[in-house]
């Protein structure tokens, strides 16, 4: 990989929020494309009995969706940037380039985490532009998380009622995913009947609120099943302002190496394995520690080819892949606790 390529990958992987054109007006002055119809296979980027790339996997894993006794729900992070030709709130599910970032890139290094343990469903969706997250048009933001929100909320309904067939599931999402996940889990799984049959959610990478929760609780332990877990990735001894905004509120955050919600540090020989530049190599072990700092989990610097030119602190783009063998590690653990338990 040359050292173009190298730095390509650490600005999209690690810093591309500033990335795009804003939109344009506000949401009303454009009406929003079509909803997506979620029983047309080109509205999702994953399915189990599809050839697509979730089925991918690093180098040694495998993987187990032909078998899998549970079900991945995933929904991706903003992969909608906007630019002269897209600067509507919320991106098209049929525009091939932004389609071809979420599967070659996204789905390949987060989709795949799980699929040792489950059958990946993972929808296409009218994601609101990044610029949603910290324009001063708040309306017009609200309203595009409202619409993308109503796409996740029309593809979870779709997968329930005609491929779930009851079976167990796990809840995936990083970022504007998580932003809209958590909100379908506090309305349609928390407290309600789906809250036993959803093994675990993992929601990364932005700051879900416990108290608005009726009874689901983070994870304490790696066997902990019908739980939550989170976490946002920081450089350790980083004390973004984001931090004082957040003083006072019950921010989900859990270790992914102890896989409790402790504040104490849990150093490298815990680390079950990173996925970093070349998706196909063996995940690298031993390289990344961990530890919770008020809402937000500090780790070292990640060492790979190029990472010298990685000068953030705000490692939100590596929240699956710094800790991605430890992910599916944990996943397993849940699942067979989960299974054993019928």
């Amino acid at each position: 990989m040359n050292r173009t390529n190298i730095y390509y990958f650490v600005f999209l992987f690690f810093v591309c929020f500033s990335c795009g054109s804003k939109p344009k007006g506000s949401f009303s002055t454009k009406g929003p494309s079509s909803a997506p119809d979620y029983s047309l296979e080109e509205n999702w980027a994953a399915l189990p009995w599809r050839k697509d790339f979730a089925d991918e996997t690093p180098k040694g894993l495998t993987d187990g969706q032909a078998t899998a006794k549970v079900d991945v729900f995933y929904l991706h992070p903003t992969t909608y940037f906007g630019d002269r030709d897209y600067t509507d709130w919320n991106g098209p599910v049929d525009n091939e380039e932004i389609n071809k970032n979420l599967d070659e890139f996204v789905i390949k290094n987060q989709g795949t985490v799980l699929n040792n343990v489950g059958k990946i469903y993972a929808p296409r969706y009218r994601q609101a532009h990044i610029k949603a997250y910290s324009m001063k048009d708040t309306v017009s933001a609200k309203q595009a998380f409202d619409l993308a929100y109503e796409d996740v909320k029309s593809a979870f309904g779709y997968y329930m009622s005609h491929w779930n067939k009851g079976r167990p599931f796990i809840i995936l999402s990083h970022s504007q995913g998580t932003t809209h996940m958590a909100r379908l889990v506090e309305e349609f799984i928390d407290g309600k009947p789906l809250q036993k049959k959803m093994i675990a959610a993992y929601l990364l990478g932005i700051p879900v609120d416990l108290d608005k929760f009726e009874e689901l609780e983070p994870c304490t332990y790696p066997e902990d099943i019908n739980c939550l877990i989170g976490w946002r990735a920081w450089k350790t001894g980083a004390k973004p302002k984001l931090l004082e905004k957040e003083v006072g509120y019950n921010v989900l955050v859990v270790n992914p190496l102890s896989w409790t919600t402790d504040d104490a540090l849990v150093g490298k020989e815990k680390h079950k394995g990173s996925v970093f530049l070349d998706f196909y190599a063996k995940p690298i072990n031993n390289v990344q520690n961990a530890q919770i700092y008020k809402s937000i989990l500090w780790t070292n610097k990640p060492k790979f080819k190029g990472s010298a030119l990685l000068v953030t602190n705000n490692y939100h783009r590596g929240d699956v892949n710094l800790f991605y063998l430890d992910i599916r590690e944990n996943a397993a653990t849940r699942v067979n606790v989960y299974l054993g338990n019928k």
